[in-house]
């Protein structure tokens, strides 16, 4: 058999070559495909009041991602009972390093009924989206998807049914934000 030679490499070892050459660059482009890291912040509502956690918005949003293709965590953040404050608080440690997307799920009810008056609502929410804004976090509010849903007896907590429709109207938004991995 007969091999030409190409700068002193034979011709199979320079098809050798250039295999290894396309695998690693296929291994690189798929190790650089990380997986989204979403956090899901508010407060009862986001945390699943009344509901099991697998019912929670969160996760039904990370499995809808996940069904999709998408490699995503949706980290659920949600304490109920919490204000602004106490979330303005906590922020650094419920949103990691690495956080590429937070969903705000904040509304007034929780300050308004511990004496936060609307100005500082206003201006803890505008701190929080400082803060994320300026570690490079992208946000998307959670509060105009959840009108017209139905709520649990107590009429402020969505029920299991509520959490998966958020879930599905959210879906569209994330991603448009996260894009193709």
């Amino acid at each position: 058999m007969t091999k030409r030679v190409v700068s002193n490499f034979s011709v199979s070892n320079f098809s050798l070559l250039f295999a290894v050459a396309l695998v690693l660059t296929i291994a690189a482009n798929l190790a650089s495909a990380t997986a989204a890291q979403i956090v899901a912040f508010g407060a009862s509502n986001t945390a699943g009041h009344g509901i099991r956690s697998d019912e929670a918005w969160p996760s039904r949003l990370e499995a809808m991602l996940r069904a999709k293709g998408y490699q995503a965590t949706v980290a659920n953040a949600g304490i109920s009972g919490d204000t602004t404050a106490g979330m303005l608080e906590r922020l650094d440690a419920a949103v990691p390093d690495g956080t590429d997307l937070v969903i705000l799920a904040i509304s007034s009810y929780n300050d308004a009924g511990k004496g936060i008056s609307p100005a500082e609502y206003e201006a803890n929410i505008q701190k929080i989206l400082s803060l994320l804004q300026a570690r490079g976090i992208k946000t998307i509010s959670a509060i105009p998807y959840v009108a017209g849903l139905p709520t649990q007896s107590d009429g402020i907590h969505l029920t299991a049914e509520a959490h998966a429709t958020l879930a599905a109207r959210l879906l569209p938004q994330i991603i448009g934000v996260i894009g193709h991995r």
